[in-house]
Order: structure tokens, then C-alpha cells, then sequence
């Protein structure tokens, strides 16, 4: 907590994060997206620098800087350490991501960096003692559709890591969730690039909104963990276009991150941190990005070859197999393999992210700082609260009376906690974790635990029904729990599907019999809710049995007080699914990770003991194209469980009166209405199919609108053209042709509330 006499830059991290909490009651930020200026076209040699900028100061600033660097400096600052292994450490490293020493007789700031997808990270505790504020997974962040949260929770985390002395966080994760396995989906922002591009974007303002560094990764088509360090992810140029690049050029341009983080993986032939398409030709040339790359911690293949092909920064050297941008690039550059101008363009781009952020001119304080944690952990149960959907509800038996006399709660070790996605994410929250299990192999074993966030849903619900007699069930026994949940006016079963980085699910059916124990408790009792706490999609075969569902994901260190107050309509559900859920996993474009298998039996004879070197490249194809997610279900004619932007209320809405606005754009209104007796927030979408080259629909808008009883409100919502249009790879660019586009609007995919068509005019734009 803070107190009245403070430094003035705790005051500043005070501000700051009082901004971030006020912006809860805030009204939801535009959706519509500007057209953008055209891009200015670079040389075509893939090595050159960006031209001159005099228009741009924080260039022009960064170019006077790099004339006075020596060469030693400037290839110091090019090259991270990785503090866990830097051996022996400078004195002032904190245990963390990263190091890269500064410039001090420039006042050049040392980089400070750490992880930050959903909190300030310390995964195996580092830093003893030391915790932070845990927001619920990126997945449930993006089921609110509310950009404004996502800034107060970047604006929360960069608060936090100033605090702590950070100055670059590794956020922004945008990759699509293309497969409901893949072990880092609960990291991401959906399916949609609209939606994702939305949410990173005003992610990465609020984090560079503390003047520090934020980056966007991973860049790109970091779709799955299994062999992603040699994985080649092959797609489409077109494809590749209309879905994940244009999540990260929506992103970009709507948040300008100082960095752009490279990933592991292959793209159509070559390591994404030494991929000349996508880093000099799309980034830097085409996008006109002028901040600079970073490389994945151990992503880096090459010294000559990186350099020219846009890589600017090596991260945490002493994971790759040498320090490629030290010693290596500076003989590079003596013999003439590497260019003087590239290297300035090296240091002169990170040098502009450091300005931009405002990081230069409010460096981070020097010592660590008092946090408002009270304050922060509101962000954390607001976004828990906003972004859970309520699935199921049959016989509105949600939300539950507090007259209730006994209340069973059954499994995940719900009388402790809730759990948490694994990896380089995993925050040591405030108040503890009071589950942690090692893993026994594989790589994530080194630097992930099994945790869960000490935020009790038995100790919330029983806050929340001080009445009743609320009893707890570990279930690992289904006939025991069965029997408890008999007599009981609710049985509640907790169940979870634990995912992690550095490894996909084998499946997307709960783990550990819980569909076995479901159905027991279901067949004992009718008033039967399930509360998923998953990372992603899971099967349901007891969906039919059970009276209500509740998707909490995983839902952040206030998530048990969260799911109390949802369950008994203190608070209600307004989360809309930001992923499709099929009904089996062969529904979706691929049922398990390819490489699954031979990784597998990599790590069992590794626990044998037996000698097994690491997984061979291989190609992933990925068929779909831009055809993620619900443009998938729909253009396979495949009824999916439940539907991309589903989600119940304990209330109703109704829409009526569109209008379409089109010729020369597409603006769309309509009229919400709340036609029950309860507030509730709703999350009308609309859906255009377009594409001359692969005709698909497409979310093209969205807004989530708060209602009293009886409350209507007009809806207006601008269509920015890329989400329609195909991207032509002969022009290259933007094209959308002349026709008639037919329409709807509605609260998923597939709903059809309201249908129309625009006649729009032809348009078309550079990349």
C-alpha cells in the first residue's frame, strides 16, 4: 500500500495505477479501426536501413545517440543476457528475463526485462518473497470484448514491473488459437483477428503507458508448442495476410510497441528471427515499423544472416548456442558481411523504442517502490467477472438463491484455489500459492510448476451464503462424491484442464476421470453446475446432464471471489466466447499437435534414462488458411458445441432497427435492448461475409453495451476495410471489389438476428 510521504516516482506508479482502476467504470473505448497511412516503400535490398526520418524526432534523437556510441557500446546493447544462467552476474541484474547493459555517460538505460503475459512473472520464484498482482488468462481477457480492460490490466502490469525496477515487459502475446490443444492458447486474445488486434493493442498502451518498454510477439504463427523450435509453420502469403499478420498489424497500429519479439518456430521455410519476408519486407518495409526486433529467448540460428534479415536484438544469449551478436557480429561487421549502416539501424531502432516509451526521459526508479495491490487486485476480479461465460443454465437455476441450506463443491482443489496456465506467464501472486507440483520431464519441467492462485471459491461461497452448510469434496472418488452431493440443494464440480507452454494437451478431454465424475454427480443430483477452470476448449459428453456450465478459464488470484459472485448474481455474466468450442476434437483443422507423438516418446525415454536427441523438423500445413476458428466451423458446415462470441445472461436482449451506412464504407446500427428485470451487459457482433478470393465470414465489429431493465441503446459500428477485403499478393495489397456483401448482426456466430447486405464500392490500399 502506498502512504503520503513518497518519492516522486512512487507517486507516479501511485497515478498510474489509480488511472488503471478508474478506467473500469469507463465506457468502452471505439472499435473502429482508421484505414492508416500508406506506408512508405523501402529499398529493396534486405539489409537497409529505414531512410532518414526528419519528421520523426524520437529518430532523428536516437540517430545523434548512435553517432556518439562507440562499437563496443553499440554491440552491447544488441545483445541480452539471461540472468538465471549469467555467470558471473553484474551487480545491479535482478533475477529475471533479461539484461542488456546501458549506456550511462549517454544516459542510454539498462533494459531491465521480464515476462508480463498476465503479471509481473517470477515462474520458480527467482525472486524470493517477491509477488504480484495475477490477472486470468489472455483468453478470458479477450471473452470480455473490452479493449478498456485490457488496457487497465497492461496499464496495471507495467505499474507493477516500474515498481519493481523493470522497463521492458515481454507482453502483447497476439498469435491466433488456431488449435483448441495448443498449449499456449490461454496466453492469447481468441481466435479473431479484430478481436485479438483490439485487445493486444490497448494491452500493450496501457503497459507503455508507465513509460516502459512493451513488446508484441510472437512473431509469427507461434500456433503451437509441440517442436517449436523446429516446426515450419506453412501457409499462404494471402492467408497469412487476412489472419495472424493482420492481428499484429491491427496491434501495431494501434499501440506502436517499442518492440517486436521474433518466435521460435520456422514460417514457410525459415527461423521467424531470421525471416527476411516477415521481418524486413512485412515489418519494416510494408508496415514501416520503426522499432526494433528482438529475438525469442533461444530463437536465434545465425550472426550474417539475422542481422540482414531484420533481427536487431538477440535475447537471452545464453540459451542459443552462442552469443551470435557479440564478439560474432562485431567481425561480421569488420570484415564487411554486416554493414556499419545495418548495425547503426540495430541500435538506432531499439534506441527508438526506448524513446518512444517515454522510457528515456522517465527512466524506472532505482529502487523498488510500494504497490497498491488492494487496488490492482480489483482489475484482476473485474476481468475474472467480465470475461467468464456462462454456458448453460437450464431452468435458470443460476443465479443461485443465498437461502440455500447445503452447498457441495466437488474437485480442483477448490477449498484452496483456482489454477493457473503454466510457463513463462506464471505470476507468484499476492497471497501465495498453496498448490505447486513439479513436472517430470519434458521441457517445461525447468521453469514450470502446476500452480494454483490462493483465491478459495469454498471460502467466497460460503461468504456469500452465510446460511448455508457449504462442504467440500476433493472428488478423486466419483461414488464418494455422488453420495456427498446427493442431498445437497447444489452440487458445484470444479473441473480443470491444466495447459502449459512448451508443451500442447495430448487432448482436450478433462484429465483424471472428471468426466466420470461429473456424470456421477449428475446422475446423484439434478442441480448440477460444472465450473470449468480450463485453458481452452474441453469436451463435454455430460453437457446433457448438468443444469448449468460456467466457463472461468483460468481466472487470476481473485478468480474464487469472481466465481462466487457470479454464481449468485452479485455479478452478471457477460463473457463471450473468444474461441470456438467444437464438439469432438477431430471437428477442428487438425485433432492433436502434429509432432505429438514422436515428442512424446522423445520425453519418455529421456525418463527412462535412455539417450534420445531432440525432435527433427517438420512442416505443419495449416489447410485452414485465414479460415480460423468459426470461419472454419462455418465454411465446413461443421455445428461446433458451443459458438466463437457465445455466452448466456441472467437477463435478455433484444436487437431491431438496422441500418446499413455502405458505397464508399460500411457503418452498421442498430438498436440493444434489455428486455429483462435484471442489469446485464451484452455483446451484439457483427458478422459480414466477404472475400472475391476465398469467400468467408468475418467478424467485422463489435461492442459491448451495459443495459438497465428496459434500457435501449443505439449501436453504431464502422467497418475498417481490411477486415473484408483479400489481400492480392500481384499488387501487392488490399483489394476489395465492388458487390453486394450480405450481413448479419447477432450474439455469436451463426446468429442471425438481424441480416442485411452493403453495396460497397471498390477499395483497395498498400500493405
Amino acid at each position: 500500500m502506498t502512504t503520503a510521504a513518497q518519492p516522486a516516482s512512487a507517486l507516479r506508479i501511485l497515478c498510474r495505477t489509480t488511472a488503471a482502476v478508474a478506467l473500469l467504470s469507463l465506457a468502452p473505448l471505439p472499435l473502429a479501426l482508421g484505414s492508416g497511412a500508406v506506408a512508405e516503400v523501402m529499398p529493396t535490398k534486405a539489409s537497409a536501413p529505414l531512410a532518414p526520418r526528419a519528421n520523426d524526432p524520437a529518430w532523428v534523437r536516437a540517430d545523434a545517440l548512435v553517432k556518439q556510441m562507440t562499437l563496443d557500446e553499440k554491440i552491447t546493447y544488441l545483445h541480452g543476457l539471461f540472468p538465471p544462467n549469467t555467470k558471473p552476474a553484474p551487480a545491479d541484474m535482478i533475477p529475471s528475463a533479461g539484461y542488456v547493459p546501458g549506456v550511462p555517460r549517454l544516459k542510454i538505460p539498462t533494459l531491465r526485462e521480464s515476462d508480463a503475459s498476465l503479471g509481473v512473472a517470477n515462474q520458480v520464484e527467482q525472486r524470493k518473497g517477491d509477488v504480484a498482482t495475477a490477472l486470468p488468462s489472455g483468453l478470458a481477457l479477450a471473452s470480455t470484448f473490452e479493449p478498456r480492460l485490457a488496457f487497465a490490466g497492461g496499464a496495471m502490469i507495467g505499474a507493477e514491473a516500474r515498481a519493481k525496477t523493470f522497463n521492458v515487459l515481454l507482453a502483447g502475446g497476439v498469435n491466433l488459437t488456431r488449435d483448441p490443444w495448443a498449449g499456449r492458447n490461454f496466453e492469447y486474445l481468441g481466435e479473431d483477428p479484430l478481436l485479438a488486434g483490439q485487445m493486444a493493442g490497448e494491452q500493450i498502451r496501457g503497459v507503455q503507458s508507465n513509460h516502459i518498454v512493451s513488446t508484441i510477439k510472437h512473431f509469427a504463427l507461434n500456433a503451437q508448442e509441440t517442436g517449436r523450435h523446429v516446426m515450419d509453420a506453412q501457409i499462404d502469403e494471402a492467408d497469412l495476410r487476412e489472419s495472424d499478420l493482420l492481428a499484429f498489424q491491427i496491434a501495431i497500429e494501434k499501440s506502436n510497441p517499442a518492440s517486436v519479439m521474433c518466435a521460435y518456430n520456422k514460417v514457410n521455410g525459415d527461423w521467424a528471427c531470421q525471416n527476411d519476408f516477415l521481418l524486413n519486407k512485412v515489418l519494416k518495409r510494408d508496415w514501416n515499423y520503426p522499432g526494433f526486433v528482438m529475438s525469442d529467448w533461444g530463437a536465434v540460428h545465425s550472426t550474417v544472416k539475422a542481422a540482414l534479415a531484420g533481427l536487431d536484438q538477440q535475447s537471452g544469449q545464453e540459451l542459443d548456442s552462442q552469443i551470435f551478436f557479440g564478439d560474432d557480429l562485431k567481425a561480421a561487421v569488420a570484415k564487411g558481411e554486416v554493414s556499419p549502416a545495418r548495425l547503426d539501424d540495430m541500435v538506432r531502432r531499439i534506441l527508438h523504442g526506448v524513446i518512444t516509451s517515454g522510457l528515456m526521459d522517465d527512466p524506472t526508479p532505482t529502487t523498488a517502490q510500494p504497490i497498491d495491490y488492494d487496488a490492482h487486485a480489483k482489475v484482476a476480479q473485474t476481468v475474472a467477472e467480465r470475461g467468464s461465460v456462462l454456458l448453460k443454465n437450464d431452468g435458470n437455476l443460476l443465479p443461485l438463491a443465498k437461502s440455500a441450506r447445503k452447498i457441495v463443491l466437488i474437485g480442483a482443489r477448490a477449498d484452496v484455489g483456482v489454477i493457473s496456465g503454466g510457463g513463462s506467464s506464471q505470476v507468484r501472486s499476492v497471497g501465495g500459492a498453496p498448490v505447486e507440483i513439479p513436472l517430470d520431464g519434458g521441457e517445461a519441467a525447468s521453469f514450470v510448476r502446476v500452480t494454483w492462485h490462493a483465491s478459495s471459491p469454498l471460502e467466497a461461497i460460503k461468504a456469500a451464503a452465510p446460511g448455508a452448510e457449504v462442504i467440500y469434496v476433493d472428488g478423486k472418488d466419483p461414488a464418494a462424491a455422488a453420495a456427498a452431493a446427493k442431498d445437497a440443494d447444489v452440487a458445484i464440480v470444479f473441473a480443470w484442464h491444466w495447459q502449459t507452454e512448451a508443451q500442447d494437451a495430448p487432448s482436450i478431454v478433462l484429465p483424471d476421470n472428471q468426466d466420470a465424475l461429473i456424470d456421477a454427480v449428475a446422475a446423484a443430483n439434478k442441480r448440477s453446475i460444472v465450473v470449468l477452470e480450463t485453458g481452452g476448449p474441453v469436451t463435454m459428453p455430460w453437457l446433457d446432464r448438468v443444469s448449468a456450465v460456467m466457463q472461468a478459464w483460468y481466472p487470476g488470484q481473485r478468480g474464487g471471489q469472481a466465481i462466487a459472485r457470479l454464481l449468485f448474481g452479485e455479478v452478471n455474466p457477460s463473457g463471450r466466447l473468444a474461441m470456438t468450442f467444437p464438439k469432438s476434437a477431430d471437428q477442428a483443422p487438425r485433432a492433436s499437435a502434429p509432432g505429438f507423438a514422436e515428442q512424446a516418446a522423445i520425453d519418455d525415454a529421456r525418463r527412462a534414462g535412455q539417450k534420445a536427441g531432440p525432435i527433427k523438423t517438420f512442416d505443419v500445413k495449416y489447410v485452414e488458411g485465414a479460415a480460423v476458428g468459426y470461419r472454419w466451423y462455418a465454411q465446413e458446415k461443421r455445428q461446433p458445441l458451443y459458438p466463437f462470441g457465445y455466452g448466456l445472461s441472467y437477463t435478455a436482449f433484444a436487437y431491431k432497427n438496422l441500418k446499413v451506412e455502405d458505397a464508399a464504407g460500411l457503418k452498421v446500427s442498430f438498436d440493444v435492448t434489455n428486455t429483462g428485470k435484471v442489469a446485464g451487459a451484452d455483446t451484439p457482433q457483427l458478422y459480414v461475409t466477404a472475400g472475391k478470393r476465398k469467400p468467408m465470414v468475418r467478424l467485422a465489429g463489435f461492442e459491448k453495451v451495459d443495459l438497465a431493465p428496459g434500457e435501449t441503446r443505439r449501436v453504431t459500428l464502422t467497418v475498417e476495410p481490411r477486415l473484408l477485403a483479400d489481400y492480392d499478393t500481384a499488387k501487392p495489397g488490399w483489394t476489395l471489389a465492388a458487390g453486394r456483401y450480405p450481413l448479419y448482426v447477432g450474439r455469436h456466430a451463426g446468429d442471425a438476428a438481424l441480416t442485411g447486405a452493403a453495396n460497397l464500392k471498390a477499395w483497395s490500399r498498400k500493405p
